[in-house]
């Protein structure tokens, strides 16, 4: 159900798209805040990663036009941590020395898989600063006692237990192949879905690890044929699930599919050489198309060039609880931000949120599509 929130904003998108005049803008008074926006921008991932700033500058666009962050004018700052840990780690350097030189850092909105989260979460730790991920969603990161810390999706226990319910209950299946590539997330997803398959009674027929970005599957199509399972689960991303998808279609194997959240990019429909058709895939928000309507899409193209893409609604969102937050503290301070976010709910694209002390968000939702078309269609059930 779409919230009053959401036509809220809508309106002030509409601000950005139909160019208001001088009188209508209200100035940000105070100066400049960063907010780095910390996610793949080259390599395999880049267009993830893309579709998150996106978003975070969308929604900096609508709060400059309102008076910015507290008074403050939001300039996002694009850091690329090229799906790599140790180029994530070493990244945090550029923000240390931007605090160093005085200027004013608000947050870090990222990073976009888990592994690099938990990288320079270790120094993030300790720096006078908020970090807000849209998508990672490793377990631990809210076990490791951050106070500094948030994130608007599910983590991966939470899936895990929606997509078991959804493969015994909707799909029927008892006999399940799990499949998950090379990483902390694909491995600790996969781990989860185990053995919450077995809670409901069905399990694991075969569990295969695959290499993260690989793009051909012989050996595992042979290995899923023989342990003849009734559905397939795979735990990865956008740069292995179509590949996977349309090695298994071309040899025979139909049985349905759900992948996680990971898959939930148009890549996955394009990249998979006509494949990905009846294919579903669980995800950590609605699509775009679900949330606005074309003039959110027309604000988004009027300052991005491109169509928004499923982790754009992540980005935007992310964006929108630390400007709440500043609201609610009346400040830009991190420490009283985070106080904020802890006590108080948040309106937001994504309807209300309201957070744990740990970070995790209390009733995280879980999305279900499915490739109908050539579109990613949401399942009702």
């Amino acid at each position: 159900m779409v919230k009053r929130y959401v036509w809220m904003a809508i309106g002030i998108v509409l601000l950005v798209v139909s160019g208001c005049s001088g009188n209508d803008i209200q100035e940000p008074t105070k100066g400049d805040v960063l907010i780095y926006v910390a996610v793949p921008l080259s390599g395999f991932q880049a267009n993830g990663g893309q579709t998150v700033l996106g978003g975070v500058r969308l929604a900096a666009e609508e709060l400059n036009r309102t008076g910015g962050l507290n008074g403050y004018r939001v300039v996002v700052e694009p850091l690329d941590d090229e799906s790599d840990s140790d180029v994530a780690f070493a990244q945090v350097t550029q923000i240390q020395e931007a605090l160093n030189a005085g200027k004013r850092v608000a947050a870090v909105i990222g990073h976009l898989n888990s592994g690099q989260t938990l990288a320079a979460m270790e120094l993030y730790r300790d720096m006078p600063l908020i970090v807000i991920t849209p998508t990672a969603s490793e377990q631990s990161l809210t076990e490791r006692g951050y106070t500094n810390f948030f994130r608007v999706n599910a983590s991966d226990d939470v899936q895990a237990a929606v997509d078991a319910r959804f493969l015994v209950d909707y799909l029927k299946a008892q006999r399940v192949a799990v499949l998950f590539n090379d990483t902390e997330y694909g491995q600790g997803l996969a781990a989860s879905l185990v053995q919450e398959l077995e809670n409901r009674g069905a399990g694991a027929v075969t569990e295969i690890e695959v290499a993260e970005g690989q793009a051909r599957y012989e050996t595992e199509i042979e290995q899923i044929r023989n342990a003849a399972p009734d559905a397939i689960f795979y735990a990865g991303y956008e740069i292995e699930a179509p590949y996977l998808r349309a090695d298994l279609i071309r040899a025979g194997i139909d049985v349905p599919m759900l992948c996680s959240d990971g898959a939930f990019l148009a890549a996955t429909i394009d990249e998979s050489d006509g494949a990905a058709e009846g294919m579903y895939v669980s995800a950590f928000a609605p699509s775009p198309r679900s949330v606005g309507d074309a003039r959110w899409y027309e604000a988004y193209q009027a300052v991005e060039y491109r169509n928004p893409d499923t982790y754009s609604v992540n980005g935007y969102v992310a964006m929108q609880v630390l400007a709440e937050g500043v609201r609610l503290a009346g400040t830009v301070d991190a420490q009283r931000i985070a106080e904020a976010l802890r006590q108080n709910p948040v309106s937001t694209l994504l309807s209300q949120l309201q957070y744990q002390p740990n970070g995790d968000l209390i009733d995280p939702q879980i999305w279900i599509y499915q490739v109908n078309e050539d579109e990613f269609k949401q399942v009702n059930w």
